[in-house]
């Protein structure tokens, strides 16, 4: 329970980015073809039109790792105060976000590139806490 406290910031920082990525990487799994459609045409004017399936795999490999590492991080922190796995997370979790915000940017959807922005920040923050 004292690790719980002594952590509390950083895990739930951690399970916000476990519930965003393990529910988007899912969701691409399980609607594949929906999600590869919808981002065929959302990019289909930009340089990446030709690079679309191969691009939605590496994001999506990138968020279930991503999501399974702060979930590993959580465990870890509760059990042993031991913050690498977290961190490498969070890390991962960032770079996610900057490549889902280079193809919001990239394809002009500037709103969905704000919305990106205000996922970035508490995982920037978890970054911040969890270097120490």
């Amino acid at each position: 329970m004292e690790n719980l406290l002594t952590n509390a910031t950083e895990i739930l920082l951690l399970l916000f980015l476990v519930i965003t990525f393990l529910q988007s990487g899912i969701d691409k799994i399980t609607d594949w073809k929906g999600n590869l459609g919808w981002l065929q045409g959302h990019f289909a004017e930009t340089p990446l039109k030709n690079m679309v399936p191969l691009l939605l795999g590496t994001v999506l490999v990138t968020e279930v790792v991503a999501g399974v590492l702060c979930l590993v991080g959580i465990v870890q922190l509760l059990l042993s105060q031991d913050p690498t796995l977290a961190f490498y997370g969070a890390i991962l979790s960032c770079i996610a976000l900057l490549m889902l915000l280079f193809g919001q940017r990239i394809a002009k959807d500037y709103d969905g590139a704000r919305t990106i922005a205000v996922y970035f920040i508490p995982a920037i923050f978890l970054v911040f806490l969890l270097q120490g």
